[in-house]
Parts: structure tokens; sequence; C-alpha cells
């Protein structure tokens, strides 16, 4: 089959599609034929060499998915050929066939075409596991959504206001800022001009944090968190080095945790995945939630997908179109 294939760890321009081996399902996999694949921000630190698969994953990048089940592994249930589905996968995405785990697919509703169904698994199952999960998200609560602009902000923005929650962003530009007080922003702030650690201080403070960006963004993020509330870092764009101000740690009873989906158990994700399947699905058909897929690429074009996402261009998701004929 082909897929997405690397010349060496390093910039986009080490990207081609070229043959690889076809997977077999495994004991409770299916087999997709992919039609749509997500790109994310994991995928570029994989193509750097800073972010391996977990063993056993494939080391073709590819977190999401979405096309049709070509295949069924031994004990699998629910499915047959044919079915539209999508999914988070360990890797392999960028490729005309995968593997994805059966209790983690999804099955696409009529309503949704491939593009759409293919930018939902990574952004969705993140929020869903940071901001309910682990955030306690609730109603009332205040929130700050760095990045807010980001296949994972968008997402998140949506997520707070369904559950009543108020919520600020960091966004850069008038654009961004705009296309997220579309989404349902209480409060954008534009990183690029103003101080944010002052800002939501001003508004009030927030409860939680969700915090993509990482770096030197810890201190102001101590600085506007309200007593006990809780930072959660899904990401590193200003790096992994930072300090802390352990004063404010103290007196304020702050929480910092670090959280990244794809090393989590499979039961899990499987977990995540049905309360995507569950609450979100219905609500992306009905409203009040929506698609944001920004921006699609023929994997042909795929380093162009890598530059136009590093180089922060999108408002919301960046998918691949996977059109090789069988």
């Amino acid at each position: 089959m082909r897929a997405v294939l690397q010349t060496a760890p390093g910039g986009p321009e080490t990207l081609y599609v070229g043959e690889v081996d076809q997977p077999r399902p495994g004991p409770g996999q299916l087999l997709v034929k992919v039609h749509a694949a997500g790109v994310n921000r994991a995928d570029l630190m994989q193509r750097e060499g800073h972010y391996p698969p977990p063993a056993g994953d494939s080391t073709i990048l590819g977190l999401e998915v979405a096309g049709e089940v070509a295949g069924l592994g031994e004990g699998v249930a629910g499915f047959v050929l044919g079915d539209r589905v999508a999914g988070l996968v360990g890797g392999g995405g960028y490729a005309r066939y995968c593997v994805l785990d059966a209790a983690m697919a999804l099955h696409i509703p009529a309503e949704l075409d491939d593009v759409a169904a293919a930018s939902l698994p990574e952004a969705w199952m993140t929020v869903w596991f940071n901001l309910i999960e682990l955030g306690n998200l609730r109603e009332g609560m205040r929130v700050l959504v760095h990045a807010g602009a980001s296949g994972v902000g968008s997402a998140a923005i949506q997520l707070c206001k369904a559950y009543g929650a108020w919520v600020a962003v960091t966004a850069g530009g008038v654009e961004k800022g705009d296309y997220c007080k579309s989404l349902g922003a209480d409060m954008v702030i534009d990183y690029k001009t103003q101080d944010f650690a002052s800002e939501v201080k001003r508004a009030g403070g927030v409860d939680l944090i969700l915090d993509g960006v990482g770096g030197d963004y810890l201190s102001p993020n101590q600085a506007c968190l309200n007593p006990d509330g809780q930072i959660i870092v899904i990401g590193m764009l200003r790096g992994p080095q930072t300090g802390i101000n352990m004063g404010l740690l103290l007196v304020k009873r702050q929480t910092v945790r670090g959280s990244t989906l794809r090393p989590q158990a499979l039961p899990v994700k499987r977990r995540l995945a049905q309360g995507v399947c569950d609450y979100v699905l219905p609500r992306l058909i009905s409203g009040p939630l929506r698609i944001t897929v920004d921006k699609v690429f023929d994997w042909q074009a795929v380093g162009d997908a890598h530059r136009y996402v590093a180089e922060g261009k999108n408002l919301g998701k960046v998918i691949l179109r996977v059109n090789d004929p069988d």
C-alpha cells in the first residue's frame, strides 16, 4: 500500500508518499481504508524525531482517521465491511490502510463526510479527557484556553460553553480572535499585543487553564489562577523548560499537571471515545457544536500541510485527503 514515509527525521521536506506493507488487523481491531486523516502538532513533533510512537504502534505518522472498514480482526462485533468509521490510532494514519481498535471506532453519521469525521477524534478526545475527566468542568467555572484558534482550542471553547462555563482564550491577531468569538469565547486576548495574565486577573481570574503552549507561560498562568485552581499542560510550543512560583503554588493551593493522550492505556481511550460518541456527535449534528475544518490538503502535499500548521496559520483543523486508487 501507499503511505507517507520519511527519508530521515527532520523538516517537511523529508516526507514523501511511498510503498510499504499493508497492516493486518489483530484481535479486536478493524482494518480501515483511510479516506482522510487529521494533521496534529504531535505529527510535527514525531516528524522531527521528538515524539516516537508507543511500543507496538505504527511508526507511520497520523493519529486520527476516517474511512471505511476493509477488514475485521478476530472477535470484532458491531461492525461489517463497508461501515464508515473514524477513530484515534497510535500511529499509521497517513496511509491508505491502517488498523484501529474496534472499541475506539466511531460510526460516522450520514450527516458527516469523511473530512469532517477525521477532524474529530484527537481534538475532542483531548478536550474531553482534560476538561471533563481531569479538570472537572462544570457550570459556572472560569476557564482559560491557550491557542484558542487551534484544533484543540476550537473544541475546548465549544465544550466549555456547552457546559455553561465562562471561557477566555489567547489568540494571535484579529482574525484568530474573531474566529474564537464565533465559537463562543467570552474573552479574547491577543497574546502578541496584550499581557494575558493581567487581562485575565482584571476580569476575575480563572479556575482552570488548558495550556498547549508551555515554556514561560507557567508563571503568568499561576498569576491569573484563582485559589484551588488547576493548570493542565498539554503542549510545549514555547519549550519544555520553565520555572515555578512555589509561593503561589502553596498559598493559592494550585495544581499543575502534565497530560498527554497518545500514551494513555486503551481502556482510557475507549472511555474517551464513548464520551465523544454519546455527547459530542449528537450535538455536532443537531447543534450547538460545530465542525471546525480550516483547510484540506491532498496527501501528496503533506509537506505543505505540515508547514501550514507549523506556521500557525490554521483556524481549527487541517486534514489530509487520502485519495489513492485501489
